[in-house]
């Protein structure tokens, strides 16, 4: 997993040569904490073919509002530099999973 920032957002999610799970997160958030473990299982099953990537909103202002991040958690995946789909709030583990292998399929 990655930490970005408003400044290396571009280089590390829009950049990348691989689908991204953007994991838009803060640390007070208890249901952030509990997704962190699935998305980082999915990022090890797919290892090489999709990457995470976490973005905590309270440091990082600019990205989330480009983006219209309102609630956490929030999960975007991105590809080719394009979000295709969003997750909101806590979800199980399936919603993840099939969102991840959409992506990778399409890539």
């Amino acid at each position: 997993m990655v930490e970005a920032t408003d400044a290396s957002f571009e280089r590390e999610v829009l950049e990348a040569s691989v689908p991204v799970l953007v994991d838009f997160t803060a640390p007070w958030c208890r249901p952030c904490r509990a997704i962190e473990p699935i998305l980082e299982e999915l990022e090890r099953e797919h290892e090489g073919r999709v990457r995470l990537v976490r973005l905590d909103i309270d440091t990082n202002l600019g990205v989330p509002s480009r983006y219209g991040v309102l609630s956490l958690p929030t999960v975007m995946v991105f590809v080719d530099g394009e979000p295709v789909d969003t997750i909101l709030g806590a979800q199980p583990r399936r919603r993840y999973a099939e969102a991840v292998a959409r992506a990778v399929s399409s890539f």
